[in-house]
């Protein structure tokens, strides 16, 4: 079976960086896109970044870019995502995503919650 887990949430102050991790198991192949998405209260799930395993692109969410940077290591299975200058607006469930285009297969994590708040 494919498991994805988060890691890193917590409470951060305003302003304040947050570095959260996935972890995958289960995997025969690499997804062809792993992503981070957040949820906040009575909201709707966004995209907030996602690379590509072949060639290792990213894309960023207008809202984030310049202060989130994703990262992936295929060897230790791993994604990440690096937050800094963290907002109120920023407080979210994370969730990590990953996406095998060819097949239509998706697995989602169970999500670690990111408070953002003084």
């Amino acid at each position: 079976q494919v498991h994805l887990v988060e890691s890193g949430g917590g409470l951060v102050q305003p302003g304040g960086p947050r570095r959260l991790s996935c972890a995958a198991s289960g995997l025969t192949i690499n997804s062809d896109i792993m992503s981070w998405y957040r949820q906040a209260p009575g909201k709707e799930r966004e995209l907030v970044a996602l690379i590509r395993s072949v060639g290792g692109s990213s894309s960023y969410a207008d809202s984030v870019k310049g202060r989130f940077t994703i990262s992936r290591d295929n060897a230790k299975n791993t994604v990440s995502l690096q937050m800094n200058s963290l907002k109120p607006e920023d407080s979210a469930v994370y969730y990590c995503h990953a996406q095998w285009f060819y097949g239509g297969m998706d697995y989602w994590g169970k999500g670690t919650l990111v408070t953002v708040s003084s």
